[in-house]
């Protein structure tokens, strides 16, 4: 039996504070703003179905794409489970009902890389499979469980929808054997826009923007360019394609995909980049993300 979602604070469910910022965001005009609007308005089963990490992956395959969808092993109610699931070499723990959390088992961690503690809450590792202690695991997944994503239905609204679980998929593996870079594209209304590319996440972390020609943009979104840039991926035309038939039927979406040697894998789909709060560098691009996006008066 699935488990309740976890019951936000005060503020993340007070009435009061949800008319005052209904009030604040009634014009939005930067994406930011517009972010924000959609956290409070756009109240529909597909917006959770988006952020549910089990419940995506019957949307990606019902649009026909169920290649693209990483191998899972398990989604499980009861973290009690992993302590005795068949699992090979490399594998990936994470929350269904959350975002930025996972464990990344793998013989390509550094050496020295252990499981952090359950106490830590949201906590993204890479370590290797000897270092794995399921009770641990098991410990970071129940903690996981317990916890809601955001700070409830007046803020990240989805989350505060979606029933606590726990999926295990396989790892993905650059052409190094390290973690791949993750491909972060933008679309609005069915269109691809942007292409974020997110590489170096357990070394020298980099960003780095694009419009659909590859040509790299003058924004920086938190952290440096990679130096030297990234060559445009031989399979852009097909990752913009694929991006634009999972984004149909909604406003704005963000399409997370990898490309590994012979084969685009999805991520996820994301609603609420960085709960609306995104850097923009220099801040311009805020107002030039949001121009491509016209919110509606009522998501139906």
């Amino acid at each position: 039996m699935p488990r309740p979602v976890p019951r936000a604070r005060w503020r993340g469910r007070s009435r009061l504070v949800r008319l005052v910022r209904l009030w604040r965001t009634r014009d939005p005009q930067l994406f930011t703003e517009k972010v924000r609007y959609k956290m409070l308005r756009d109240h529909r089963q597909l917006v959770v179905t988006f952020a549910d990490k089990g419940a995506v992956r019957d949307h990606v395959a019902a649009r026909g794409h169920a290649d693209l969808l990483p191998h899972a092993y398990a989604v499980v109610d009861d973290p009690d489970v992993l302590l005795d699931l068949e699992l090979p070499s490399s594998y990936v723990v994470k929350p269904t009902h959350g975002s930025g959390a996972a464990i990344v088992v793998s013989p390509a961690a550094q050496p020295d890389a252990a499981l952090p503690r359950p106490a830590w809450g949201w906590v993204y590792a890479h370590v290797r499979p000897d270092v794995v202690d399921r009770r641990v695991l098991r410990d970071i997944a129940a903690g996981w469980t317990t916890k809601l994503y955001g700070r409830g239905p007046n803020e990240e609204w989805a989350y505060s929808r979606i029933p606590p679980r726990i999926i295990v998929e396989e790892a993905l593996a650059g052409p190094d054997g390290g973690i791949p870079d993750d491909y972060k594209l933008w679309v609005f209304h069915g269109v691809c826009r942007y292409i974020q590319v997110d590489a170096g996440r357990f070394g020298v972390r980099t960003h780095d923007f694009h419009d659909p020609q590859w040509r790299h943009l003058p924004l920086r979104g938190g952290l440096p360019w990679a130096d030297p840039p990234h060559e445009a991926p031989d399979r852009l035309a097909e990752m913009i394609a694929i991006a634009e038939r999972l984004g149909e039927g909604t406003d704005f979406v963000r399409v997370d995909l990898y490309l590994l040697p012979g084969r685009i894998v999805f991520g996820e789909l994301t609603s609420y980049p960085a709960g609306g709060r995104s850097p923009f560098d220099p801040p311009s691009f805020d107002a030039e993300f949001g121009g491509h996006w016209e919110v509606p008066r009522r998501y139906r």
